[in-house]
């Protein structure tokens, strides 16, 4: 996974929809930036060590800049707020380089995007580069209204009128998205990706059970499971020999940099895959959106962002 910071120049700051602003990057020295793939994210590295990863919008043929859309959540931990409130024109932030766990299938016939809010971020690159391409795509976004639908009025203008996207907003049955039949009128070789709110993403994998598992894809933007805060279990680090407590109320994370270790993460919510830690003895309580079924009962990998342990003892390869 990319270890390097980025510092870039906040070019450009647009209001997107309501509560929505896109961010455009440029680097802060000129000159293009490391190249990504559509559905790539970027860490923000923000004030009070936090970190906050964004899906890139733009078209990846960009190498000049990066373009972010930031929601403005009310309960969320500051970092949206963060972001609307304190950056301005010429100001210079340090960022990740992009890593991708929700790319296209580079020989889909056909692809079927669906977003639920700002789950449309990762689906606008998408759409681009399909587009740009000349290959087959559909995208349905539901929305609370026109005026929270970010990018609308662009994603229609790249459709030309061919009827290729669809806005479902609120709960109206003649505009309520009816998962199950956007997926079965889609060819069998589709190809689907969603991202949007966890109960979203779950009525999307119910309506794909009988696809092919190849063919569906998703991105969630928080854990589908709590974080596991329960504690009362000892953390061994094997490089160090350092042991530490893990108390009621903290996770794994939590002790490590309470206790000055320094180790990478990004969305404390198990499902960007960037603090995975190797296990060498121990029973995981995995919590987390990204490891596969295998993976978690293997046992040899942990998100210490949000999972915990079984066992009195947890060793990580730390």
């Amino acid at each position: 996974m990319p270890d390097a910071t980025l510092k870039l120049r906040l070019r450009q700051i647009r209001l997107e929809a309501q509560d929505v602003v896109s961010l455009e990057l440029v680097a802060a020295g000129g000159g293009p930036l490391p190249a990504f793939t559509a559905g790539a994210h970027i860490d923000f590295l923000l004030p009070g060590e936090k970190v906050r990863s964004y899906s890139l919008v733009n078209d990846p043929a960009e190498t000049h800049r990066y373009v972010v859309a930031v929601l403005r959540e009310r309960e969320g931990k500051g970092g949206s707020t963060w972001l609307h409130d304190h950056p301005r024109v010429g100001d210079e932030l340090l960022v990740r380089a992009p890593v991708n766990d929700f790319p296209l299938a580079p020989d889909a016939p056909e692809s079927v995007l669906i977003g639920g809010g700002i789950g449309i971020t990762p689906l606008m690159s998408m759409v681009r580069q399909l587009e740009r391409e000349g290959r087959a795509w559909r995208l349905h976004l539901a929305a609370r209204s026109p005026q929270h639908a970010a990018f609308l009025e662009e994603l229609r203008a790249l459709d030309a009128g061919r009827g290729r996207v669809t806005l479902h907003c609120g709960a109206e049955d003649q505009t309520r998205m009816d998962l199950t039949q956007v997926v079965a009128s889609a060819p069998a070789t589709a190809h689907f990706y969603c991202c949007g709110p966890a109960r979203m993403i779950d009525a999307f994998l119910a309506a794909c059970a009988q696809r092919p598992a190849t063919q569906v894809h998703v991105e969630r933007f928080a854990a589908a499971s709590e974080a596991a805060t329960a504690g009362g279990f000892e953390l061994v680090l094997q490089r160090s020999g350092q042991r530490i407590a893990v108390g009621a109320g903290r996770t794994i994370l939590d002790a490590l940099l309470d206790q000055g270790v320094q180790v990478q993460y990004a969305c404390s919510a198990g499902v960007c895959g960037t603090c995975m830690t190797g296990v060498i003895d121990g029973e995981p309580d995995h919590r987390d959106e990204y490891l596969t079924d295998e993976e978690r009962a293997a046992n040899r990998h942990i998100m210490i962002c949000c999972s915990g342990s079984k066992s009195p003892t947890l060793v990580l390869d730390l």
